[in-house]
């Protein structure tokens, strides 16, 4: 299996960075899916991605197409039923999907549509991209985390992408638990992303301020409790080995939750915050952190749009 002819939906900062990656590697191959409003802005507009301009190929959910050999999903969370239909056109028998959401469901809610046979579950960690209008800044692209849920053995689709990765230059890992990576980035999301929401604080204030640093930890630490109770086994080294990749993070970074507040936009917080007092309340642990947090994003939410 070869990887060839591939698809992109959402082109936020991780669709515009991995974006730009691929259509380097070959542009004529990369298809950009949105919507003909959307594809009328990006091509007046264009993208700024790292200061290098860039004209990606564009489709709309109904043009009639050739399936790709690999589909990419990077919208936000609330945007994933529409994506889901709108790649349909896109997926065929042998289609690999790649779904860089944050989280620890969107693998499913897309399995539930084209079945598990076509999915690789997928994170990635340690970007530190922003977004503003058509600009996209960062300093590193940081790891795309991928596989099937053990990787002992590397299936077709795991070595079919990963030659991709490498002949792009995409920096990858393929954990032998991928479960278990998936649930610590949902934890590192929990905490950073939300604690920069409510605080306004970029990278750097998480880098420094103790009080900050200390209510990120409190949010974690539920993930931790609840992910013992799952199975999955967090624990508090994960929380340190997330701290020493948070210092080496371009201080006026900014998380996605900040940058979504700070535009007036709606955030993921029903699938950070929402979906770990939801777990909470299936395996009875208290998580009065994470409730807190989904009441302030809320309010947040409800009052800058």
């Amino acid at each position: 299996m070869s990887i060839k002819k591939i698809s992109l939906i959402g082109m936020g900062a991780i669709g515009c960075a991995y974006g730009s990656k691929l259509h380097d590697l070959a542009p004529e191959n990369l298809h950009v899916i949105a919507d003909g409003e959307r594809i009328k802005r990006y091509r007046e507009d264009g993208f700024i991605i790292n200061g290098k301009p860039y004209s990606f190929n564009y489709v709309t959910p109904e043009n009639e197409t050739e399936p790709a050999d690999l589909v990419i999903i990077a919208v936000k969370f609330t945007q994933l039923p529409q994506a889901i239909r709108d790649i349909r056109n896109h997926v065929g028998e042998k289609t690999i999907i790649l779904s860089l959401l944050n989280g620890i469901s969107s693998e499913e809610m897309i399995a539930e549509s084209y079945g598990t046979d076509k999915i690789l579950y997928s994170l990635c960690n340690a970007i530190d991209a922003n977004r503003e209008g058509n600009n996209v800044d960062f300093t590193t692209y940081g790891i795309i985390y991928f596989g099937e849920k053990t990787n002992t053995v590397y299936s077709e689709k795991v070595n079919a992408v990963k030659n991709l990765f490498d002949r792009a230059g995409i920096d990858y890992k393929i954990p032998e638990n991928m479960m278990r990576a998936l649930w610590y980035k949902f934890m590192v999301n929990v905490g950073i992303n939300q604690s920069s929401a409510v605080t306004g604080g970029r990278y750097g204030t998480f880098q420094t301020n103790q009080q900050a640093i200390d209510l990120m930890i409190s949010a974690m630490r539920e993930i931790i409790s609840i992910s013992e109770k799952a199975g999955i086994g967090l624990n508090e080294q994960d929380i340190q080995n997330q701290l020493d990749i948070f210092k080496k993070m371009n201080p006026e970074g900014r998380t996605s939750m900040l940058q979504d507040i700070e535009s007036g936009r709606k955030t993921e917080v029903d699938m950070f915050s929402g979906t770990v007092c939801r777990l909470g309340e299936k395996y009875g642990v208290p998580t009065p952190v994470n409730r807190t947090l989904y009441r302030i994003i809320k309010t947040l939410e409800s009052t800058r749009r």
